[in-house]
């Protein structure tokens, strides 16, 4: 019965390795962002099968693009308290097995995307996936400290994708969703690489706070939470949304620039980290209030 019992685990675990190699947090908020690209794209709903096939085939994309930056940092993850318990570090999976997964997975969305979808948001969402798995991951990582404001492009991509998806163009607005998520990608991740900053020193990762120090990593990231909220103040100011998204902004802006005030003053420890997952939190609420808004206007917003 015991023997049973380890071979039926044998292939579970696995699986949950493979589904660990995707980043399946990070996939998800890329999926949110795309998804609210798609809706905002047209005054109704989309087409049914832009936003599946569309953000399905988008999803795919990005747990590739994971898949390979987890073969790609295998050595690095190792060394890291972060990482080390990884799939490929542990060795639970090995560097092929993972990047034939990742060749799956990239197939399959840009098959989606073509057939289903159209041929720009498939051109699209490759340009970002090698952006983030081969540009970013192989060279800007390991070659500059602004290598997340340069590489944030491709983390970017998301909601101009899924806007792509429902009209087959790029249009301003969805340039400005890219924009939002493009200045709010700095703070974000550099809160993290401030609590991660002797791990990132010790494998050679040239990260902000390892190459400038801690205290004009914390002044970078309030100025950029300052230039966020300058940013995400353009949507009312456009038209494209109302005053239900602009009450929310205007909130969701004062707490994050209170984290980061309070994370530019303070040596205490827990404060990076703290910065970091509210980021999160507040990358996900706007985008809800932009959807909100977009489906329950409360006021006309401006011309």
């Amino acid at each position: 019965m015991a023997s049973t019992e380890h071979i039926v685990d044998v292939p579970a675990t696995r699986w949950r390795s493979f589904y660990e190699l995707t980043k399946p947090r990070v996939v998800m908020l890329i999926v949110f962002t795309s998804i609210v690209g798609t809706l905002l794209a047209v005054p109704g709903m989309p087409p049914l099968d832009a936003l599946i096939f569309g953000n399905l085939g988008v999803g795919l994309a990005a747990a590739s693009a994971a898949v390979i930056n987890h073969v790609l940092d295998e050595r690095i993850d190792a060394q890291m308290s972060r990482t080390k318990r990884r799939p490929l570090p542990t060795g639970k999976l090995t560097p092929r097995m993972a990047l034939v997964f990742a060749g799956v997975l990239c197939v399959l969305s840009m098959g989606l995307l073509v057939s289903l979808v159209n041929t720009l948001t498939a051109v699209l969402t490759f340009a970002s996936l090698i952006g983030y798995a081969v540009i970013y991951t192989v060279w800007l990582k390991r070659a500059t400290s602004q290598n997340i404001v340069i590489g944030g492009a491709a983390g970017a991509a998301p909601p101009v994708l899924g806007w792509a998806a429902v009209t087959g163009t790029v249009e301003p607005n969805a340039l400005l969703l890219f924009l939002i998520v493009f200045v709010w990608t700095p703070p974000h991740f550099w809160a993290l690489a401030i609590a991660r900053k002797d791990e990132y020193a010790k494998v050679g990762i040239p990260m902000l706070p390892v190459t400038h120090g801690v205290a004009f990593t914390r002044l970078q990231v309030l100025l950029y939470t300052l230039l966020l909220v300058a940013v995400t103040l353009m949507p009312f100011v456009t038209g494209m949304s109302g005053v239900l998204y602009l009450a929310a902004a205007i909130v969701l802006n004062a707490m994050f620039v209170w984290h980061a005030f309070q994370m530019k003053i303070s040596d205490r420890a827990h404060l990076p980290m703290k910065v970091f997952r509210f980021s999160i939190t507040y990358l996900m609420w706007l985008f809800a209030a932009l959807l909100l808004d977009h489906y329950l206007p409360v006021a006309e917003p401006l011309r």
